[in-house]
């Protein structure tokens, strides 16, 4: 394929390489993960490696499935980048190693490499899947956990919870548990919202859908807290999702419990079609 032929990128004229990246890191000292001037970031901390180890004139500018706020973590987050393709044929061999040695230890790339064609980070996913940890004892909280785990220390009721959440199934407006974007929509599709024990104490929900509004996982998890707790009904976090505003009884869960744990693509001959599908929706609903 030569340069400009659908599907192959095109920087400064010449050909260049789409490669897909597989993320890991903990939030904690991020600012989330989208540059910000003066703050640090991970899409900063990790433009600026490759621009290093590639050798490039100057950072690429990364795509990713999923923006996460400050403090919240990511086993599974994925990202494209354009880049020229000598730059990287010519340092493919040891890339992820180099990598290691130059990013801080609270970022890894344990993958890098050419992404099929039509891929897209962002538009070609099928689902993302975050999990929410809370320990509900702080008597029995792990101090090696305290990162990525709430400590919340009330007693959950978990059937409660699940009984919620199983009403916000499906697609649905989730306005009201959403942060608004100008011109964007909010509708989701939510495929998955249960909790399980784990451990002595300790609770973790599972949360997936098509893709997340900003605040929703965090919203959802807010609502389920307050049934599992006994403030609120069985029934209101569903209520609260019908009247499609949002409602600021509805506490946004603090990010640190907060993990992106998979983004789920298809198979490589459809990546292209899922992505054009995925924009149309995107601006038609």
């Amino acid at each position: 394929m030569t340069a400009g032929e659908p599907g192959q990128p095109v920087l400064a004229g010449l050909a260049a390489l789409r490669l897909r990246l597989d993320l890991r890191y903990d939030g904690t000292e991020f600012h989330g993960w989208a540059r910000q001037p003066g703050l640090r970031t991970v899409q900063q901390v990790v433009e600026e490696a490759l621009w290093r180890v590639l050798r490039l004139p100057e950072p690429p500018e990364l795509t990713v499935a999923g923006r996460t706020d400050a403090g919240v973590h990511a086993r599974g987050q994925v990202a494209h980048v354009d880049v020229p393709q000598d730059s990287w044929f010519a340092a493919a061999d040891s890339a992820t190693r180099r990598l290691a040695r130059v990013l801080p230890p609270d970022v890894r790339i344990p993958a890098v490499g050419p992404a099929p064609d039509g891929f897209d980070a962002r538009f070609s996913a099928l689902w993302r899947r975050y999990s929410y940890r809370v320990c509900e004892d702080s008597a029995l909280a792990d101090p090696l956990r305290r990162h990525d785990t709430l400590s919340y220390d009330r007693p959950l009721d978990l059937a409660a919870m699940n009984e919620a959440g199983r009403a916000c199934l499906g697609e649905h407006d989730f306005a009201a548990f959403c942060r608004r974007k100008e011109g964007a929509t909010t509708v989701r599709e939510l495929l998955r919202l249960g909790w399980s024990r784990t451990g002595p104490g300790v609770a973790v929900a599972v949360v997936s859908a098509d893709a997340f509004c900003h605040n929703m996982v965090r919203a959802l998890v807010g609502a389920l807290l307050a049934v599992g707790d006994g403030s609120r009904q069985v029934g209101w976090p569903a209520a609260v999702l019908a009247a499609r505003v949002r409602d600021p009884a509805v506490q946004v869960a603090p990010p640190q419990g907060l993990s992106l744990e998979e983004v789920r693509y298809p198979d490589p001959a459809e990546m292209a079609e899922r992505a054009v599908a995925t924009r149309r929706l995107r601006i038609t609903s």
